[in-house]
């Protein structure tokens, strides 16, 4: 009597999430409404999602109750995380998450508490520098705390085109390290570098005009926090042209104000955009979760 051959059952496909992507108006972002991260999300949702991010550089997920492992597998389905160099910083059990946060306990701060103060694009001073940053909310301040976005495809689009011509070989040095002394005497309890923090973040140079991996748009790459010189330029004149395109960079019609509600989640692409966090007044307590997403080598 011959066997009778072996049935392998595969799980059903996923069912599709009702949910609706709404540009914001007067601005570049969008918002996610009616989508739960902490549901599976089958492949054709991701898809929508993941266009939706090249499409506009900052979406808005209202209203999600979800775990920080949850914000973990969410953003993992993007590509490999980044842990930051603040390790004391990390969420307990999920080192993936950085604190962003003011408050203190026992006279401790619990996260990062000036992560934002310039303007900049996450991880730019690593050698693979963030494909894209989340941050989810968990105790919002009355008042302030708001996070501001600035489109750098079009800082780029609005240059004149000898300016083009001039910036498209030019690469730039960005390093961690440019404004962190001046960062711990505002903020003592920023902690000194051991040795072995400041070996995993040594500068790194990257094309100040950088093309988008997926898009193939161009995009200015320098910011006021990392940026440092441009490579191979005398002094005078590489902090001259740095000051032109740090403001070019931050014009107000290139700029999306984010004002934070309950349960926003934030997804930006690094690669798009700069950011700046507008501040919090030191008696309100503010608190985020931020997981990173590695890049591709700026081209």
């Amino acid at each position: 009597m011959s066997a009778r051959p072996s049935i392998v059952l595969s799980d059903p496909p996923l069912a599709s999430q009702e949910f609706d992507i709404r540009p914001v108006a007067g601005s570049f972002a969008a918002e996610v409404v009616g989508v739960d991260l902490g549901a599976p999300l089958s492949d054709q949702d991701f898809a929508r999602i993941h266009q939706a991010h090249l499409d506009h550089h900052v979406l808005v997920f209202r209203d999600q109750r979800i775990t920080p492992a949850q914000q973990v597998a969410f953003s993992q389905r993007f590509g490999t995380l980044q842990i930051h160099v603040q390790r004391k910083f990390q969420l307990a059990g999920q080192p993936e998450v950085l604190i962003v946060s003011n408050i203190k306990e026992k006279g401790e701060p619990i996260g990062l508490g000036d992560a934002g103060a310039y303007w900049h694009s996450d991880l730019s001073y690593k050698d693979r520098p963030s494909l894209g940053s989340l941050l989810h909310a968990q105790i919002l301040p009355e008042e302030g705390g708001d996070t501001l976005f600035a489109n750098q495809h079009a800082a780029y689009d609005a240059l004149s085109d000898s300016l083009k011509r001039v910036l498209a070989p030019l690469r730039a040095e960005h390093s961690y390290l440019a404004k962190y002394e001046e960062l711990r005497a505002r903020s003592p309890w920023r902690p000194a570098l051991t040795p072995a923090q400041l070996a995993e973040v040594r500068p790194a140079v990257h094309p100040v005009v950088r093309t988008h991996p997926e898009t193939g748009r161009k995009a200015l790459f320098v910011s006021e926090h990392f940026t440092t010189r441009i490579d191979s330029w005398p002094a005078q004149e590489s902090q001259a042209l740095l000051a032109q395109l740090f403001d070019q960079s931050t014009q107000p019609q290139f700029i999306y104000r984010h004002q934070w509600q309950s349960g926003d989640l934030v997804f930006w692409d690094n690669r798009s955009v700069v950011h700046l966090a507008a501040g919090t007044p030191d008696h309100l307590p503010r608190k985020l979760y931020r997981t990173t997403i590695e890049g591709d080598l700026p081209r």
